[in-house]
């Protein structure tokens, strides 16, 4: 069986390999990337809402919504 690199993007429906996986958590992150995280409309009652969810939670709040 031959090997692809994990670079490559397979259309058949390949497996990703874990190493290219990652929820982006471990970065810097905003209110607009935890609303869309959490399936909502970017809009400034969801940013409002996102923005306090990080003062109380940190990264937490973004860590909680990812698998």
């Amino acid at each position: 069986m031959s090997e692809e690199p994990e670079t490559s993007s397979r259309r058949g429906g390949g497996v990703t390999p874990d190493s290219l996986l990652h929820s982006g958590a471990e970065g810097e992150f905003t209110a607009e990337d935890l609303v869309l995280a959490s399936g909502r409309d970017v809009n400034p009652k969801n940013l409002a809402w996102a923005e306090r969810r990080m003062a109380e939670k940190g990264r937490a709040a973004l860590d909680e919504l990812l698998p």
